[in-house]
C-alpha cells in the first residue's frame, strides 16, 4: 500500500507538475510540498496548518482529500485536537471558520489555508476612533476665495476712478443757480466772462479740441470774455476768480490751485 508522500509524488508526476508550479497554484511553500511527499509533517508550524496545507495539496493534485486526511490522523495516532489560533494573531479566522461550519462547505484544515495567506487584521491604534473635524469642501473655499478677489478688485477700481476725477471736478454751481433774469443782460448774447477778483494767473481750454484760448496773468479788475461753449479754466487760485454770465456773476466754489469744467450753454 502507498504511503501518503508516495500518493502525492505519483499524483503531481503524472500530471507532469514540478514542485514550484505546485506552490504558486496552492500559495503553499515548495519546502513543505516536498515534506510531504517524503511522509514528514512535522515542518514546524501547528497541526490545523499543517492539516490544512495536506488537505489543499490534495485537493489541488484531484486526489480524494478525505482519505488523505484518514491516513494522515492514523498516522498521527489519532484525532488531535486543534488547537485554535490566537484571535489576536488571526484576526477574523473565528468568523471564517464558523460561516464555514454553518455553510457545510470547508473544515477547519481548509480554513487554516485560507486564514494563512490572508492578511493580518490592523487593529486601530489607540486614539483612531476618535471623532474628526469635517473637512472643508474645496469647491467651497475657492468659490469664497473667487468673491474676495472680486471684492478687492471693485475697491481698486473705484479707489482709481476717484484718483483720476478729484483733479478736473466740474463746477455744478452755474447750473444749479436759478435763471437770470433777461433784463439783467449787459454783455455780448452768447458769451460768457472771465472776472479777476485780485491778482491771479490763469489758462483757459476749449473743451471740445483741446485748443489754448488764453494762458496769462490778470490783474484785479481784468475781465476775458469767451463764447458760450463748455471750456476748462485752471486758475493759480480758484477764490480769485468769478464767472459771470448775462450780468450775473458765478463764484467758482473752489480755492486753490486747480482745474474745473464751466458750460452755460443750457442755463437760459
Amino acid at each position: 500500500m502507498q504511503t501518503i508522500g508516495e500518493r502525492l509524488e505519483d499524483a503531481r508526476k503524472k500530471k507532469g507538475i514540478s514542485i514550484r508550479e505546485a506552490a504558486e497554484a496552492t500559495k503553499i511553500r515548495g519546502e513543505y510540498l516536498q515534506k510531504f511527499e517524503g511522509n514528514q509533517f512535522d515542518i514546524g508550524l501547528t497541526e490545523i496548518y499543517t492539516r490544512g496545507f495536506l488537505r489543499g495539496y490534495a485537493n489541488y493534485l484531484r486526489i480524494p482529500a478525505d482519505r488523505i486526511m484518514s491516513d494522515y490522523t492514523a498516522l498521527r495516532g489519532g484525532e488531535p485536537r486543534i488547537r485554535q489560533p490566537s484571535r489576536e494573531v488571526y484576526g477574523r479566522m473565528d468568523l471564517a471558520v464558523s460561516s464555514s461550519d454553518e455553510r457545510g462547505e470547508a473544515t477547519a484544515e481548509s480554513v487554516a489555508v485560507e486564514v494563512a495567506h490572508r492578511p493580518h487584521t490592523r487593529f486601530p491604534r489607540p486614539g483612531e476612533n476618535l471623532p474628526k473635524t469635517p473637512a472643508i469642501d474645496p469647491a467651497l473655499m475657492f468659490k469664497a476665495g473667487k468673491i474676495l478677489l472680486f471684492a478687492v478688485g471693485i475697491l481698486a477700481v473705484i479707489w482709481i476712478i476717484k484718483s483720476l476725477s478729484s483733479p478736473g471736478t466740474a463746477v455744478p454751481a452755474p447750473q444749479r443757480a436759478a435763471a437770470p433774469v433777461a433784463a439783467e443782460v449787459s454783455g455780448p448774447a452768447g458769451s460768457v466772462t472771465v472776472v479777476a477778483l485780485e491778482p491771479v494767473r490763469i489758462k483757459v481750454v476749449r473743451k471740445s479740441d483741446g485748443v489754448e484760448l488764453f494762458q496769462g496773468a490778470l490783474q484785479a479788475g481784468e475781465r476775458r470774455e469767451y463764447a458760450n461753449v463748455p471750456i476748462y479754466l485752471t486758475a493759480s487760485e480758484l477764490g480769485a476768480v468769478e464767472i459771470e454770465y448775462k450780468g450775473r456773476r458765478y463764484p467758482t466754489n473752489h480755492s486753490g490751485h486747480e482745474r474745473i469744467q464751466f458750460d452755460f450753454s443750457n442755463v437760459r
